[in-house]
This record gives C-alpha cells, sequence and structure tokens, in this order.
C-alpha cells in the first residue's frame, strides 16, 4: 500500500513538473524565459474571439470618418512590420469613445480611442502609443496575465459579454440607460511590464523610421491628465496605465539616444480634422448624457439637438436623441431617432436594443423581436436574451424560450430574477 502511494505522489510530482516544463516559454521581444500556459495559437484564437465583444461594449467603431480608421491602421501596421512577432494578425481600430484609452488584446488585436487621438499632436505620439501596444501583444503580456491568473485560480477571461438595462423595470415600460456589465479587455500591466513596452516600444519607433520624442511626449501627457483627473473612468484608466515621472525620464534618456526620425504633424492633422472639427457636438454629447442623468430632460433635448446639428452622422448622437424620446415616451419618434443611429452605423448592438424596447412600447413584437436578434449577433446580451425568450413564449416555442431564459438567468439584478421566474413557471406541471 505504502509502495501504491508513493508511486502516486511519484506521478503526481512528475506530471507536475511536465506541467512546468511545458509552460516555460521564450518571451520573443526580451528573450528571457517566462512561465505561460497559453500557446501562440491560443492567443490568437482569444484575440479574435474577444475583439469584436470588446469594441463593441466600448462604444463600436468610430465611423463618422472611415479615413481615420485607414490612417491609424496604417501607421500601426507599419510598427507591427518591423515588430519581434510580425507574423500575428494584427489589426487596429478606432473606438467611439471619449475616453483617452488604448489597449491591446493577445494576438495583436488593438484599439485606440477617438479622445486619446485628439490628445495627440503629431504622428510620432500615435506611433508611440501603437507601438507600446504592439510590445504588450508581442511580448505576451495577456497571455502571461492569464496565466497568473490560472494560477490563482481566478481563470481565463470569460467568453460571453453580459449587459443589463440600469433602469430596468419588471413590466418593461422604460428604456433606460444600457449599462455594459463587460468584463471587456482591460489589462493591468505591472510596472515592468509598462517599462517593458516603453523601452521596445521605443525600439519599434526607430525602426519605423519616427522620432522618439514622440514617446517622451505622450508620457508627459499622461503625466499631465493624472494630475488633474477628476472623472471616475480615469480611476480605471490610470490603473491600467499608470504613468509616472520616471517613464517621462526613461524615455527622455532613450530619445536622446536615438535622435532624428519623423514627428510627420501635418499628416496627424489631417488625418484627425474630422475630429478635431467635431470636439463641440462631442462636448454637447456629453453634456447632454450628464444633463440626462440628472433628469433635466429639456436641457438634453436642446443640447443633444445641438451636437446633432453639428455633425449629424455620428450615431451617439441619435442613439440619445431617441433615448430623450422614449423618456417623454414618444416611441414613435424615438423609434425614428434609434433608426437613423442604426442607419449611420449599422454595426452597433446598443440601438437595436433600443429600438426594440421602443417597438415594444408600440406594440409591434415582430420587428422588436428583429432588433433584439440582430443585436444579439452583434453582442449577447442580457435584457436581448430575456425579452427573446418572453417572443418565443408568445410564439409557443418553450423550447428557444427556456434557452434565451437560461441566458437571461446567468446575468444578476432584477432581469436575472425575472428570467427565473419564468423557467420556474415553466417547469411547473402543465394541470
Amino acid at each position: 500500500m505504502e509502495a501504491s502511494v508513493k508511486h502516486r505522489i511519484q506521478v503526481a510530482l512528475l506530471a507536475s513538473l511536465a506541467i512546468l516544463f511545458t509552460g516555460c516559454s521564450v518571451n520573443p521581444v526580451t528573450g528571457n524565459n517566462e512561465l505561460s500556459f497559453m500557446s501562440a495559437e491560443q492567443e490568437v484564437a482569444i484575440g479574435a474571439q474577444q475583439y469584436k465583444p470588446s469594441q463593441q461594449s466600448q462604444g463600436g467603431r468610430y465611423v463618422v470618418d472611415p479615413d481615420l480608421n485607414v490612417y491609424v491602421s496604417q501607421v500601426g501596421q507599419k510598427l507591427a512590420a518591423v515588430s519581434d512577432r510580425r507574423e500575428l494578425p494584427y489589426e487596429f481600430v478606432v473606438l467611439n469613445n471619449n475616453v483617452p484609452n488604448a489597449w491591446a488584446l493577445p494576438g495583436g488585436k488593438i484599439a485606440i480611442n477617438r479622445g486619446l487621438l485628439v490628445l495627440l499632436d503629431d504622428e510620432s505620439e500615435l506611433a508611440a502609443v501603437l507601438g507600446h501596444e504592439i510590445v504588450h501583444a508581442a511580448a505576451r503580456h495577456g497571455a502571461k496575465q492569464q496565466t497568473q491568473g490560472t494560477l490563482l485560480n481566478v481563470g481565463l477571461m470569460a467568453a460571453g459579454v453580459a449587459l443589463a438595462s440600469q433602469d430596468h423595470e419588471a413590466a418593461g415600460l422604460a428604456v433606460g440607460a444600457l449599462g455594459v456589465g463587460a468584463q471587456a479587455w482591460q489589462a493591468r500591466y505591472g510596472r515592468d511590464q509598462e517599462l517593458q513596452s516603453d523601452k521596445y516600444g521605443i525600439e519599434y519607433m526607430v525602426r519605423a523610421g519616427y522620432d522618439p520624442q514622440g514617446a517622451v511626449e505622450l508620457q508627459k501627457t499622461f503625466v499631465k491628465l493624472s494630475e488633474g483627473q477628476q472623472s471616475s473612468w480615469m480611476d480605471s484608466f490610470f490603473a491600467s496605465h499608470p504613468p509616472s515621472q520616471q517613464r517621462v525620464e526613461a524615455n527622455k534618456k532613450m530619445a536622446a539616444e536615438n535622435p532624428g526620425g519623423v514627428r510627420n504633424r501635418a499628416e496627424y492633422q489631417r488625418a484627425i480634422a474630422q475630429l478635431k472639427k467635431d470636439q463641440d457636438a462631442y462636448a454637447d454629447y456629453q453634456k447632454a448624457l450628464k444633463a440626462l442623468s440628472e433628469e433635466d430632460v429639456a436641457g438634453a433635448k436642446k443640447l443633444a439637438d445641438s451636437a446633432i446639428a453639428k455633425q449629424p452622422k455620428e450615431n451617439l448622437f441619435w442613439e440619445l436623441k431617441g433615448r430623450i424620446e422614449a423618456n417623454e415616451k414618444d416611441f414613435d419618434g424615438a423609434a425614428q431617432a434609434f433608426g437613423k443611429s442604426i442607419a449611420a452605423n449599422p454595426e452597433f448592438f446598443r440601438p437595436y436594443v433600443y429600438r426594440a424596447l421602443a417597438y415594444r412600447q408600440l406594440d409591434k413584437p415582430d420587428a422588436s423581436a428583429a432588433d433584439l436578434e440582430k443585436s444579439m449577433q452583434l453582442l449577447p446580451t442580457q435584457i436581448a436574451s430575456y425579452y427573446l425568450g418572453e417572443y418565443a413564449l408568445q410564439k409557443g416555442d418553450t423550447q428557444k424560450a427556456v434557452t434565451y431564459f437560461q441566458q437571461a438567468a446567468q446575468g444578476g439584478g432584477e432581469i436575472a430574477e425575472a428570467a427565473k421566474a419564468q423557467l420556474q413557471k415553466l417547469q411547473q406541471p402543465q394541470g
């Protein structure tokens, strides 16, 4: 018996050593051996799986000026071509989000918000942002975080993305602010990983012909932002991108060692010209959101109309107008406004959900269900699952209803409780 126990212990130890051995991999950027239980293929698969949901949950793609996406992608691909993992399927997207942020998923899927682009002055600063994010992907920082999460029994990032209505009423009479509960990719890199991304990001800039002074100016911008931070979103932003004077000085030293290169200010300013022109419109939009949250509906309406007058192609402005109309119980007007939002950007999930809720008030169940189904294709959400469950029940498709209610029950809050109640009723024997 004792020999059998000893044998099992030896087998377990050998298995553990095998896991550790296979878990060791070489950091493609630094050349150091690091622990990672994720293969390169898994990285690429996770990035591809999470890229669209992460975009959807953070405002969707910026579509008013498609040329800006092309420009950013060209700069990004120029840097990716000189990176240490040129084989990754790099993609770059501009998100329709006011927060000055950028992020990278494992496998080279990278995003930058319009809110950061307007704070940059030239192409070298953009190259500093994108080069930094490319290093996070190339050096497997995201994969390493997930490996650490596995060791801590935290688990990998959930593949599904949930969403609930913050102002949901049991009867579904209110169209409230749709709040995303998505665990969208927001890596919290350590100090060493940030410094590593700064260092090798500057190397990529130099290889691609950019002046590394742009990286110095970028860190100065972040330090300045952190000193004046007031908004709650800044806490999250700086948790994932901790700025410091140390990083400014480190970048200065590297820039001094690699003088020269292009800044391309004129090219950059041309590329963001539409964004800068629309800054007043986005300022009106932000003020309108604040007014609506404070129940100043009249003020919100005036500001939303002002934003639309300045830039009628922006889908977020029409979406807000629809929310305001719904708040005033004008569901016809709301549906029309949401329709204009959808026409401006057919690939963003949120206005489909809002219009579906408006159609419910207008007693148009088929149209409502069609919008909910389209929204689910773009981003599966709790509220859409619940109402599609109700629609399936009305159509007599109990099996489909159960599936939708089970999905909705996985989230939290009132919608989950309502879904559980529906499931309980369906499980009761019919007498």
